[in-house]
């Protein structure tokens, strides 16, 4: 009956479930989208190991405001760290930026990346074809590039790139590099696509290409990945920096030094924030679909006021009455969930498409989840308008026209 009943009109039902249907798919897109993204970087993370330090430059502020960054990490900061600090096996300081990178009518942008040898070590990230860059390219300044597998893709195609001539954009002009290498496909390295950059020298980086007396950020790898390990390395990295930047007691760190596992507390912490804003704009819209539930249930209850008179006199009870309606806006809820899964599911798809960024992720806590939600906001906005055709008088609502 209550299947029968919502075919009669079936624009108006379809209208109804209208707000059901964008909550829910709202619901398993961003699901979907928030799943991949964490998949994406954790994998990334994983791929790292688990003793990474990450010391970058710290905030400045000046009467209580951000100014900007500190330049305060130096070359020589990353020579000394395994020297005078037993717990770090290994460093690499590193700078980079975005550039245009060109061969020949070819060209692409690009992560440039002016990094040390230590990069393939520490982050597990070998060599393809032809060869990294060495210590005596830090040294001279080679003008020399180790290409990441997509920049290779898209500038060669299926051609070989070793010792073609390519040229990056920098601020201090446009340099031609020898490309010595290519290296093997990633993904995803923490936040970053690392078959999307290109590596060279960071002294050809900071001299030659963009004329920079500062690094950005110095990874290091403690001994072990044992936190107690990891903690004395980061203790051993303040205290060497602290001394080697004159900071004295009770001044500010120009420097900051971050365990792998602090980043990944954080990104779980921005993780559940995003979850939750985006849960609450889903929720807003179930409870606009709610309340056209309600409004077309309603509707039903008057148009129909005869019929419930006559199951009422034939010998229907007030629950059988309560019920029917009950099970009406639940399945007009429960359609537009299944309805809301389908688009969510193909906006998710869509948008991974369309971006390529990462993969997203529709898991079936997240359907059942929107399914269950939609079925609720059915149930609590078919309530009134059920009781209300429970509690029509048989023989008012038999004289009803």
């Amino acid at each position: 009956m209550a299947l029968r009943s919502l075919t009669v009109h079936p624009l108006r039902t379809i209208l109804a479930t209208l707000g059901v249907i964008i909550g829910v798919a709202a619901v398993v897109a961003a699901m979907a989208i928030l799943q991949g993204m964490s998949a994406r970087i954790e994998t990334g993370f994983a791929s790292m190991g688990s003793n990474k330090l990450f010391i970058s430059p710290n905030i400045e502020r000046r009467s209580g405001r951000m100014v900007g960054n500190f330049e305060s990490l130096k070359l020589d900061d990353a020579a000394a760290i395994p020297k005078e600090c037993p717990s770090v096996r290994i460093v690499m300081p590193q700078v980079g930026n975005s550039a245009l990178v060109k061969y020949f009518s070819k060209n692409t942008t690009a992560s440039i990346l002016g990094t040390t040898p230590e990069y393939s070590e520490i982050n597990s990230h070998k060599v393809g074809e032809g060869e990294f860059i060495s210590q005596t390219d830090v040294q001279s300044g080679s003008l020399v590039a180790v290409l990441g597998w997509k920049i290779k893709r898209d500038l060669f195609g299926g051609r070989p790139a070793l010792d073609e001539k390519i040229k990056i954009n920098g601020s201090l002009g446009s340099r031609t590099f020898t490309v010595i290498g290519v290296m093997e496909e990633k993904g995803n390295v923490a936040f970053t696509d690392v078959d999307q950059q290109v590596i060279i020298p960071i002294t050809t980086a900071m001299d030659k290409l963009w004329g920079l007396k500062s690094v950005n950020m110095i990874m290091a790898e403690a001994i072990s990945p044992a936190d107690a390990d990891i903690e004395k390395a980061k203790e051993e990295t303040k205290r060497l920096l602290r001394q080697r930047h004159k900071i004295r007691a009770g001044q500010q760190d120009d420097f900051q030094v971050q365990a792998q596992k602090e980043f990944v507390q954080q990104f779980a912490t921005f993780q559940t924030i995003i979850g939750i804003v985006l849960g609450s704009i889903a929720g807003i819209s179930l409870a606009v679909g709610g309340i056209g539930i309600m409004n077309i249930m309603l509707v039903a209850v008057t148009e129909r006021t005869r019929e419930i008179g006559v199951r009422m006199a034939m010998g229907a009870q007030r629950g059988d009455v309560l019920w029917q309606f009950l099970v009406e806006a639940s399945i007009v809820s429960f359609l537009g969930g299944a309805l809301g899964v389908l688009v969510g599911w193909g906006l998710a798809t869509t948008i991974e498409n369309l971006t390529r960024v990462f993969e997203t992720i529709t898991t079936a806590w997240a359907i059942g989840m929107a399914l269950a939600m939609a079925t609720s906001v059915g149930i609590v906005s078919g309530i009134y308008p059920a009781w209300k055709a429970s509690r029509l008088d048989p023989v008012e609502a038999l004289r009803y026209e």
